[in-house]
């Protein structure tokens, strides 16, 4: 069972909207805050990003460098930290498949980005998200995330060039690109340094614990049976369990039982009292208690607001 890919899932709320943008210095663009989590990818060209609205400093981005921020808050792109960023007026925006597209500024040197944003339910976050740095810097480098790498030229060579098979491609490697970043930031994490969730998805006690959970939530586990699958006694285990994921091993089980059903709900047309069985919960009076509790919504209404919003 991948963790982080569950996770991830269990998150997402839509499909990711992204823009082409070509500008021309001068060109500077104030980006407002969005749902969810913004990603830029520099396809060609250089540029200047700051990251957050209180941001003072900014980071320079070239070729393949990518920028992802944890919770879209607004930020401005320009091509030099001189230049005045403007917010993009609607009549900038050219719908053309399978992304939009954004021109602006003058006559100077040339930058294309894809931007763009991942919908996930910011109001019941995984801990793993919360655990992120608000904004992630990739730089590209000779060898360095190859598969990650590897997407953006891919992107790149479907936008330059759109052919037959681009409308689907695209935006599955846009998609891609959220677990490319995460796995490059994961992997980025020192061993000897990492901690929270970077550290136990790589930790060879935590991590079979978390994969068991994740592969069969409906699982009578206990404290004992998943510090068996560790290695580790019940104690030592519970204490570096909570110590790397930020809370104890059951009260995690609650969580990825309700967000799965949550998922289920959202994606599945089972009957609650199947979901109640397939989440661990004996009863679908049991499991309807403890997903109002957690979402403040008995199960058949939390179903019918999220299709009504999708």
């Amino acid at each position: 069972m991948d963790v982080l890919s569950e996770a991830l899932a269990s998150m997402r709320t839509g499909a990711p909207n992204s823009v082409r943008t070509d500008g021309r210095a001068p060109w500077g663009l104030r980006l407002p805050a969005t749902a969810g989590a913004g990603f830029h990818v520099v396809l060609h060209g250089t540029c200047w990003i700051y990251p957050t609205e209180n941001a003072t400093e900014p980071i320079a981005l070239g070729p393949g460098d990518v920028i992802f921020v944890r919770d879209g808050s607004g930020h401005i792109l320009v091509d030099h930290p001189d230049t005045p960023p403007q917010i993009p007026s609607p009549e900038q925006y050219t719908a053309r498949p399978p992304v939009g597209a954004l021109q602006i500024g003058g006559d100077g040197p040339a930058t294309s980005l894809l931007c763009g944003n991942y919908h996930l339910d910011g109001q019941r976050p995984h801990p793993l998200l919360r655990q992120l740095p608000e904004v992630i810097h990739l730089p590209a480098r000779h060898g360095r995330h190859p598969e990650l790498a590897a997407a953006i030229q891919l992107l790149s060579a479907e936008l330059d060039s759109p052919r037959i098979g681009s409308y689907g491609i695209v935006p599955a490697l846009i998609d891609s690109l959220l677990l490319y970043i995460l796995r490059a930031w994961v992997e980025e994490q020192p061993r000897s340094e990492a901690a929270g969730w970077a550290a136990a998805l790589r930790d060879p006690a935590v991590a079979p614990a978390l994969e068991a959970m994740h592969e069969d939530p409906s699982a009578g586990w206990t404290v004992q049976s998943l510090a068996d699958r560790s290695g580790l006694s019940r104690a030592a285990f519970a204490r570096k369990f909570t110590s790397m994921v930020g809370e104890p091993p059951l009260a995690y089980l609650t969580r990825w039982r309700l967000t799965t059903a949550a998922r289920l709900l959202r994606e599945e047309d089972l009957p609650v009292g199947t979901v109640a069985t397939r989440t661990g919960y004996s009863s679908e009076f049991a499991f309807s208690k403890a997903f109002k509790r957690e979402y403040g919504l008995a199960p058949g209404q939390y179903r019918r607001q999220a299709r009504a919003a999708a």
